[in-house]
């Protein structure tokens, strides 16, 4: 069989921004990233891209500036809660919206620049002996990487469970022309209506702006349902280009086993249980993941513990602000306290959209504007 030191099975933004990493950690390793699509390929997604997400991969020798051409800065966000509690300000750092097939295949770019190797193969079968691990009795590996998305192979080949229907959404996006006078601004409005859920715009910077609406599983949420929230919270927005896609939210502790076989992304079900942002997550666990790969039978310790260095107590805090949000007074609250003062919004964009975390000011504004 065909060996590699590390095979990354998935080669969106996690799978690549492995890559990228076990090259940089020790430039001699062999890395071969599987994807099941040719790129350019579309991923259904919000496009939004936290500026700590460039941050990751501009440490791991992606051009930020590469990565964004020809889409505008997006510095302001606009928010409404389930209540009506309405704030807009400009962000600590502009965030971007990117279309993933665009985005996508400029990072694989970076990591096949990096010397990575990129195959097109759906991968169906993999078993780690503790020596190496086996992919579809075609492949051997010292290190796999899963990478594959809300729906992984390499996640289930490990026996673990998918998440429960309260810790899985499912969001539907498209793309239709810029609401009026959002240009420079992403729009999120909440609804206490089949509560938690939200609807997004984010402009492209070209007239027209990614469109969608998302809601927990274990509300019944159905293709019905998604379209009538996104009509009902953005009026008027007719987008085209519909499709759905789960989201597994995180919980404090990723799952991850000791042994040869990572994971990273949604596959691992890092997505901010807040917010729904994935890319953030995605780029630093498989960064986190592709350093540890290089260790090989110990990769897997050494990626939790890097995990849990990195990201531990950001999870807790998102984990316990998700749990907190669950009652639409205390969004409410948090938004008029995020209307009065910038530095209670930022703390709100960081945990949402980044690694930020529950401040003991921010909750102190936030108590005091409980009605």
């Amino acid at each position: 069989m065909e060996h590699w030191d590390v095979v990354v099975v998935g080669a969106g933004p996690a799978g690549a921004a492995a890559a990228l990493a076990a090259r940089r950690a020790a430039p001699a390793t062999r890395v071969l990233l599987l994807d099941r699509a040719d790129f350019p390929r579309d991923k259904v997604c919000g496009d939004g891209i936290a500026p700590e997400a460039l941050d990751v991969l501009q440490r791991l020798g992606a051009d930020p500036a590469v990565l964004t051409d020809g889409f505008a800065p997006v510095p302001r966000l606009r928010m409404r809660s389930p209540g009506g509690a309405a704030v807009e300000r400009a962000m600590h750092r502009p965030a971007h919206t990117v279309p993933r097939r665009i985005l996508d295949a400029r990072i694989v770019d970076a990591a096949l620049a990096a010397g990575a190797e990129l195959r097109r193969h759906q991968v169906r079968r993999l078993s780690d002996d503790g020596r190496r691990v086996e992919i579809d009795d075609a492949l051997t590996a010292d290190v796999v990487i899963g990478a594959d998305g809300a729906e992984s192979v390499v996640r289930r080949a490990l026996g673990l469970a998918p998440n429960r229907p309260d810790r899985m959404a499912v969001a539907l996006r498209g793309y239709a022309p810029e609401l009026p006078g959002q240009r420079g601004v992403q729009v999120i409005a909440t609804t206490e209506q089949r509560w938690p859920a939200y609807a997004w715009s984010f402009p492209l910077g070209d007239g027209r702006a990614n469109v969608g609406y998302g809601e927990l599983v274990s509300g019944g949420a159905s293709r019905t349902a998604l379209v009538e929230g996104l009509h009902r919270l953005l009026p008027g927005v007719e987008p085209d280009g519909l499709r759905a896609h789960r989201l597994p939210l995180s919980t404090e502790r990723p799952r991850q086993p000791d042994g040869r076989v990572l994971l990273a992304g949604d596959a691992a079900s890092l997505i901010n249980p807040l917010t729904g942002e994935g890319i953030f997550y995605a780029v630093l666990s498989g960064a986190l993941a592709g350093a540890a790969a290089v260790s090989g039978a110990a990769a897997g310790q050494a990626y939790r513990r890097a995990l849990r260095r990195r990201l531990g107590r950001h999870l807790r805090h998102s984990s316990a602000a998700s749990l907190l949000s669950r009652w639409p007074r205390i969004m409410d609250a948090a938004f008029r306290a995020a209307a009065a003062d910038q530095r209670v919004f930022d703390d709100v964009v960081a945990l949402g959209l980044a690694d930020g975390r529950l401040t003991l000011p921010t909750l102190a504004a936030a108590a005091r504007r409980l009605r």
